[in-house]
Formats: structure tokens, sequence, C-alpha cells
């Protein structure tokens, strides 16, 4: 999961939880919203404990012969 998307997740999660008043029958919307905005919080932990795993390279400057004209 992204940044964007585990912030997505908990901005719904908690407009559901905190914001939303109506009663569904059979589904607690405030449960659903907490859930959701648990579930982006820990999507979001992950993805920064996975980003700063990711190595950090440098690409090489590629090789052009010199026997090429230069380019103007």
């Amino acid at each position: 999961m992204s940044f964007g998307g585990s912030i997505f997740l908990i901005a719904v999660g908690l407009v559901l939880a905190l914001a939303v008043k109506v009663s569904v029958s059979g589904i607690d919307l405030q449960l659903v919203g907490w859930i959701l905005a648990l579930v982006g919080v820990v999507g979001l932990l992950l993805s920064l404990v996975f980003y700063r795993r990711r190595p950090v390279g440098v690409e090489p400057t590629p090789v052009v012969p010199d026997d090429y004209p230069p380019r103007y």
C-alpha cells in the first residue's frame, strides 16, 4: 500500500467513524470507519518502514563513444 492509499483509508475511516450519523441496518458504520482508519495507519507505517529500506543507487552515466559527432 502506498502513502496516498494509506492516507485515503485514514481519511475515509475517520469521516465514517466521527462525522457520519446515519444508521444502516446490519452495518455499524462507526466500526467500519475505525477499522478502515486502523488499516490505513498500519499501511502507512508499513510504507514508511519499507520506504526506508529501499536501496539508494545512482545510475551510471552512459558511455558515449568518441567517434560519434557531437549533438547540436
